[in-house]
């Protein structure tokens, strides 16, 4: 349930940088840890199931 609400609050205020067609290879430091931290809540709230 922490995941789930996470993910839902990750939704509503960081950024989505692949709507946005990021290049990650041109990425900054803190546009990659957004992706890291977004991809963990989500790996993480999947397996809630």
């Amino acid at each position: 349930m922490l995941y789930k609400t996470l993910a839902k609050i990750n939704k509503a205020i960081l950024p989505s940088y692949s709507k946005k067609g990021l290049d990650l290879s041109k990425a900054t430091k803190m546009q990659l840890a957004i992706i890291g931290w977004r991809y963990f809540v989500t790996t993480k709230a999947l397996d809630e199931r």
